[in-house]
């Protein structure tokens, strides 16, 4: 049985006094890998994901690099946008929450129940995305069998998993490392694509280096609908995605944490920004056609500018690898923490508001890790099949979470809050518009997942909260309340005679109750009279009563018998006796199935109290029976 716990601790380490809370803070400088991991991690993937609109889907050829950049600029300057809104709800709503505080204070009830929803949402996709992006790159530099990447992305998975039950400081020290590696090979990329592009006059990826699926792709001449632009300019809003993050999680920066969280966030937008569109610049420049089943496009480009696959090519996949399954981690730091505050606010399982042992809200934590599972495994780890139920939950938090703001400038008028108010509205009206485009524009290839999903989490979200709300009725004590004196019967069940039963008596009579009795069920006249012959032996000082059940059934004559009482003694409280063999967890399922199943039906009877008295048989508490 000790090797559970010792197996626990090796894993997760030991547990963390609640008054060493404040030590667990972090630092900007590993607050960043923690909170921006996923924002930073979209520049891998964003620029491809305009490509594949514009390529794959519009068909338009060579003319698809002359709207990259384009839209990259307005993709940056909604981030600028999108970046100043969020460091106001951090001075605002210092407590944590992001879009769902905002919301709930100045929206009301359900808008802060969509963004919530959304929010969950999106950080269950965050993993499921982050993940299979990241496979999807060591896929591209190995070459490895497309068959492994399920499994490869389920232990990636696990190991963030295990990670973060450690604690956020831990996962924060753990992953610090990998995301500033990512950076900087970026900035290598970026560094040296520029000088061999604009100085050495580097020309497109050649067609040699190229499969015959992405020189298809390159010989096509379509037009470009407003429709695929507004697609294409919605796949690439993508890299906006995290960027709520340090909202959510101020609580956990060190003193002062508002200044220390919206310094961050700036610091993850610079990053963002800049390195997105450095790689839309160079991906106009180096032309890197994919075919439908290709790799990723920063690769393609790495490859050509580094001439060849060498160590700076392996370095950036590796780098690129680490950051996409790191991005993961800005989920494991935000799920949790709002999904506490939704319980808290009483519309999640209060479960989800408890700390763990390392003071990490654990069930959330494995929560996440299970559905963010359950969608590998059902989209097969593919990151294109998992993108269009990403963006809709992104943007809709987006949305609430400004139009919170507009509302909150409007009551405080704090210094600027006009200017303020104009940034927010924009802001909202941008990403509420994105939100519209990328629901309608893939509804039919996934988004309306996420579209039904979110309103069937209010729902539930609501039930909760009407069943939370009607249960403090029930028990709240009003002013002077006495609880009136209750008459007791005591019923002790026996299977036949031994220590186990006899202690059970012995209990039952020491609380001296009202009334007590013993029952036991026998299926002929045999056992009657084996069992009645036994408690005369023993001289039992209890009447025994025999309730005869033909079809050797159990639990059923005994709520019977039950009931029976009920009606004959009217208002008693009845407590059920039930003693049961204690073994080694080896062998504990071996015994006491009928107690558990009779437990579960007497836990929903009115009036009617359960009691197990034990009888250990293994270790230092081994007995002859």
């Amino acid at each position: 049985m000790h090797d559970v716990p010792a197996l626990k601790r090796i894993l997760i380490g030991k547990p963390i006094s609640s008054e060493d809370e404040a030590h667990q803070r972090l630092r900007k400088i590993v607050a960043l890998p923690v909170f921006a991991s996923d924002a930073i991690s979209s520049t891998a993937y964003a620029t491809d994901e305009i490509l594949v609109v514009l390529l794959l889907q519009a068909g338009i050829g060579p003319m698809a690099f002359k709207y990259l950049t384009p839209i990259a600029i307005v993709v940056c300057v909604l981030l600028v946008i999108v970046v100043m809104s969020y460091r106001q709800t951090i001075h605002a709503y210092p407590s944590g929450g992001g879009a769902y505080i905002v919301s709930r204070e100045n929206l009301g009830e359900i808008p802060s129940l969509v963004a919530g929803a959304s929010l969950l949402v999106d950080y269950i996709l965050t993993v499921s995305v982050s993940v299979a992006g990241g496979v999807l790159a060591m896929r591209t530099a190995t070459g490895f069998d497309n068959k492994w990447t399920v499994p490869v992305c389920l232990a990636c998975i696990l190991l963030m998993t295990v990670v973060n039950l450690r604690g956020v400081k831990e996962s924060g020290a753990a992953f610090a490392g990998p995301t500033y590696f990512y950076v900087l090979m970026l900035l290598i990329l970026l560094g040296t694509g520029f000088y061999r592009v604009f100085v050495q006059h580097l020309g497109p990826i050649p067609e040699k280096l190229l499969s015959k699926d992405a020189i298809t792709q390159s010989k096509l001449t379509g037009g470009l609908s407003l429709y695929m632009l507004a697609r294409a300019f919605s796949s690439g809003a993508v890299a906006l995605s995290g960027v709520e993050a340090v909202s959510n999680g101020v609580p956990a920066f060190k003193v002062p944490e508002s200044k220390n969280a919206a310094n961050t966030l700036v610091w993850m937008g610079a990053i963002l920004g800049s390195c997105f569109l450095g790689v839309s610049v160079l991906a106009q420049k180096l032309k890197p056609y994919r075919g439908p089943n290709d790799g990723n496009g920063l690769g393609l480009m790495a490859a050509h500018i580094f001439g060849g696959k060498g160590t700076l090519f392996w370095m950036l996949m590796v780098g690129t690898f680490m950051i996409l399954i790191l991005a993961a981690n800005t989920a494991y730091a935000d799920f949790p923490r709002l999904a506490s505050i939704i319980a808290r606010d009483g519309f999640l399982p209060r479960q989800f508001f408890n700390r763990g042992a390392r003071l990490v809200f654990s069930n959330g934590v494995i929560f996440l890790a299970s559905i963010a599972c359950v969608l590998i495994v059902v989209f097969n780890g593919d990151i294109s099949k998992l993108i269009p139920l990403y963006a809709f939950g992104v943007f809709t938090g987006f949305t609430l979470s400004q139009a919170g703001m507009v509302l909150h400038h409007l009551k405080e008028r704090e210094p600027r809050w006009r200017l303020h108010l104009v940034i927010n509205a924009v802001g909202s009206a941008s990403t509420g518009l994105i939100a519209v485009i990328v629901v309608v524009s893939k509804f039919t290839e996934g988004a309306w997942i996420p579209a039904a999903l979110i309103p069937i989490m209010v729902i539930m979200f609501r039930s909760i909260g009407k069943h939370y709300k009607k249960s403090r009725g029930a028990v709240v004590a009003p002013p002077g309340y006495r609880a009136p004196r209750e008459t007791h019967t005591m019923v002790v069940l026996v299977g036949g005679v031994n220590k186990g039963v006899l202690r059970g008596v012995q209990y039952a009579r020491s609380l001296n109750p009202d009334r007590i009795l013993a029952v036991t069920v026998a299926s002929n006249d045999e056992e009657r009279k084996a069992i009645e012959d036994q408690w005369k032996a023993f001289e039992v000082p209890i009447e025994l009563h025999t309730v005869y059940s033909p079809y050797r059934e159990l639990t059923r004559p005994i709520l019977q018998f039950i009931d029976e009482l009920d009606e004959q003694h009217e208002g008693d409280i009845i407590t059920v006796v039930i003693p049961e063999f204690v073994t080694s967890w080896k062998t504990q399922w071996l015994h006491n199935g009928s107690a558990f199943a009779l437990k579960a039906k007497l836990l929903y009877r009115p009036h009617t109290a359960v009691v197990s008295v034990p009888i250990h048989t293994h270790g230092d508490h081994t007995e002859e029976l």
